[in-house]
This record gives C-alpha cells, sequence and structure tokens, in this order.
C-alpha cells in the first residue's frame, strides 16, 4: 500500500520507502529523512528575490541577505522533480 505524502512525495508502507510521485523511484528508507535521499542545491536568496532598492545607493534593499538566510532546493535524483525549498540559517544541516 501506498501512502500519499505531499504533492511529490508518498510512503510505501510495504517496502518502507520514500518513493517520488513522478518518476516512482525510490529515495531512501521511510524510517529516515527523505531529504537525504535527495538532490540540494544551496541557491543565493538574491537570484529569487531580487532587490527593491539600488543595493549602490542603500545598505538595505528589502532582499533577503545571505549572510543570514540560505535557501535549500531539494531534487529527486532520478527525473529532476523539485521536492521542496527550505529557507533556514547558513550551515544549519
Amino acid at each position: 500500500m501506498k501512502a500519499n505524502i505531499t504533492e511529490y512525495l508518498r510512503i510505501n508502507l510495504d517496502t518502507e520507502m520514500w518513493e517520488c510521485r513522478q518518476c516512482n523511484n525510490e529515495l531512501v528508507s521511510a524510517r529516515d529523512n527523505y531529504k537525504r535521499g535527495l538532490l540540494v542545491y544551496d541557491r543565493d536568496p538574491s537570484e529569487i528575490h531580487k532587490p527593491l532598492l539600488s543595493q549602490e545607493l542603500y545598505s538595505y534593499s528589502f532582499a533577503p541577505d545571505p549572510a543570514y538566510t540560505a535557501m535549500l532546493e531539494f531534487y529527486c535524483p532520478h527525473c529532476g522533480t523539485m521536492i521542496e525549498v527550505e529557507y533556514t540559517v547558513p550551515g544549519h544541516p
């Protein structure tokens, strides 16, 4: 039996494995964090959240500062589907 957890993740209850719902491939044991079976891209937040003010004129531009904000994107290693995006502090495991 399989249980859908999110739009792109499900758990196979018989094999106790996380699976990608797009490509049906197994990722990692369901007894472990599913993120361990995904590819991680540490994106610069300013690529997504463009500054609202000129950074040459103002020290604060309303864009996330990469020194204080990390943006981690998690992808399926088999099909490349983005599974999740996480905002955290730099250096957080």
